[in-house]
C-alpha cells in the first residue's frame, strides 16, 4: 500500500517538473524575440519528442493521460522557441 501512494506522487511530481521544464523556454522564446537568437535544434527535438510520448500515451490500450499531460506543454512552447529561434 505504501509504494502506492509513493508512486502515485512520484508521477504527480513528474508530471508537474515536465510541465514546468517546457514552460521554462518562456525566457528563451522572449530573448529570442528580442533579438538574441537561440540554437532553434534543442527545442525542435524537444518537440518530435514530445509528440512521440503524447502519441504514445494516447494511442496504447490503456491511455496514460498523465504522461500526454506532461508532453503536450513541449509541443507547444518546443514549436514556439524553434520558430522564434529562426
Amino acid at each position: 500500500m505504501q509504494e502506492t501512494k509513493f508512486i502515485k506522487y512520484l508521477s504527480w511530481i513528474a508530471t508537474i517538473m515536465s510541465i514546468l521544464m517546457y514552460v521554462s523556454y518562456i525566457p528563451q522564446i522572449l530573448n529570442n524575440l528580442s533579438g538574441s537568437k537561440g540554437n532553434p535544434v534543442q527545442p525542435l527535438v524537444a518537440s518530435f519528442n514530445c509528440i512521440l510520448w503524447v502519441v504514445y500515451a494516447l494511442v496504447k490500450k490503456e491511455r496514460d493521460i498523465p504522461v500526454a499531460a506532461a508532453n503536450f506543454p513541449g509541443i507547444i512552447f518546443g514549436f514556439i522557441a524553434f520558430w522564434t529561434a529562426l
